[in-house]
């Protein structure tokens, strides 16, 4: 048996103690929120009706470190630290002088990386008194996460799912009502949100933002639980990295280039950012590398503009990379990168030159998610099966170049729930949606007049 390592694993003992944020690091001023009623920026004031103050807090903290509760920790060792794998049956595959390694997310109890918020946005919401969560999802991975973390602090869960995933992963709902939740297809009849985007039968992570945040607004029990793209969600997920950077140091080696896939970035700026935190410092080099579907290429094609977080423009507007709040991009199977806009700091890091966006076709992600997991044996969710259509890029760049770079990946979840769509591919039946130009020229044609961004 080789004595080379395959995989790097941490104790309880090294799950991070604080959360790592990237606000104060940011180059340039941040520019803030906008409200929806005044499209003045917008304030504590503007988020209160739907999320606690210890959450509003930590969304806009200039504090470089934030502290996780022990009951946060406690829960996090569920699952945490989750294992940094060294791909080598992946690298012989692929006959390439780089060193390939992955952080697995798909060990946690909902098999994402979405628990690492779910659980302090539910315990925040249970120690301010509120008695459920109301919430979109898009592949289920969100939903599920939530359903889960509000099972562990008495808190009742309801979940609006984007219509395409409902109806392709039905054990995503079981998943969630099994920890407790109530599922809704989204659009659904039960909001005024939902009602107006009947002729969208598909749906939309906007769509279903609107009818969750509806709901929330709604009740003085209930607040609304975000699963990307806010400040605060990203910041829980630097747990990652965090973990991710001191693997790496076990490996004794330092990542060249670090790739994720990205849909609203909760996942690409979890991995990335403790990293990115030393390139802004100047004490490394590393590239990022942001994997994104084709049909729904929000960094690569989108327009950086300010526009709302959801379909009915109830949510504050925020700066970003946008293909228009009501574009309805087509079904694909990876559910949780169908967003129209991505998170502010991620886009802000892409505008600085800091990330490069790369997009992909639907099977192209899986033809790389089927050779990855018969060399490493784990069958990927279709979301991270984009990153690895990247990483396989940069593998084979490293292999023309002659060069033993060192990538690094994110895992972000396993694709238990998504066989039905691996049956497609391997049937030949998966298709590749077009992605209409006319369509998104028109949802950006109806974005809201906004101070324009320098």
């Amino acid at each position: 048996m080789s004595e080379e390592p395959v995989k790097f694993t941490l104790s309880e003992r090294d799950i991070p103690t604080h959360w790592m944020n990237l606000l104060p690091d940011l180059p340039g001023e941040p520019l803030p929120p906008l409200s929806p009623q005044t499209m003045e920026p917008a304030g504590p004031p503007d988020l209160m009706p739907i999320f606690p103050m210890a959450l509003i807090e930590q969304e806009v903290s200039p504090e470089p470190d934030i502290e996780i509760p022990e009951e946060v920790r406690d829960a996090y060792k569920l699952w945490r630290p989750t294992p940094l794998f060294r791909a080598r049956r992946l690298e012989r595959e692929l006959d390439t002088p780089a060193h390939i390694y992955y952080k697995y997310e798909g060990v946690s109890p909902a098999g994402s990386h979405k628990p690492n918020t779910a659980v302090p946005q539910a315990y925040e919401n249970a120690r301010a008194g509120i008695k459920r969560l109301a919430t979109e999802t898009g592949a289920g991975q969100w939903g599920s996460s939530l359903a889960f973390a509000c099972s562990l602090f008495g808190l009742e869960c309801e979940v609006f799912m984007v219509g395409s995933s409902y109806d392709q992963k039905p054990y995503r709902r079981s998943m969630m009502q099994t920890w407790g939740a109530t599922v809704h297809r989204s659009p659904s009849t039960l909001t005024g949100s939902g009602k107006a985007q009947q002729a969208h039968p598909t749906g939309s992570l906007g769509i279903a933002i609107s009818e969750a945040v509806e709901i929330a607004a709604g009740r003085e029990d209930t607040n609304y639980a975000l699963g990307s793209v806010l400040n605060h969600v990203l910041l829980h997920q630097t747990v990652i990295g965090q973990e991710a950077a001191a693997q790496m140091a076990m490996a004794g080696e330092q990542p060249d280039v670090i790739v994720a896939c990205v849909g609203g970035g909760s996942n690409f700026g979890g991995l990335t950012f403790p990293f990115v935190r030393e390139v802004l410092k100047g004490r490394a080099s590393t590239r990022f590398v942001a994997a994104e579907p084709s049909a729904c290429p929000t960094l690569t094609r989108g327009s950086y503009r300010y526009d709302y977080g959801d379909t009915a423009g109830l949510t504050p507007l925020m700066p970003m990379y946008t293909l228009g709040h009501d574009f309805v991009p087509p079904p694909v199977h990876a559910g949780g990168l169908r967003y129209h806009g991505d998170a502010p700091m991620v886009c802000g890091l892409v505008r600085a030159g800091l990330v490069e966006a790369r997009a992909y076709r639907q099977n192209e992600t899986f033809e790389a998610a089927v050779r990855f997991a018969r060399c490493e044996g784990i069958i990927p969710a279709p979301e991270p099966a984009h990153a690895i259509r990247a990483v396989i890029e940069e593998a084979e760049a490293a292999r023309e170049a002659g060069e033993a770079r060192v990538i690094l990946f994110g895992l972000c979840g396993h694709g238990h729930f998504d066989l039905s769509a691996y049956d497609a591919f391997l049937g030949g039946k998966l298709e590749d949606p077009e992605f209409s130009e006319q369509e998104m020229d028109d949802a950006l044609a109806r974005l809201p007049e906004t101070p324009a961004i320098a």
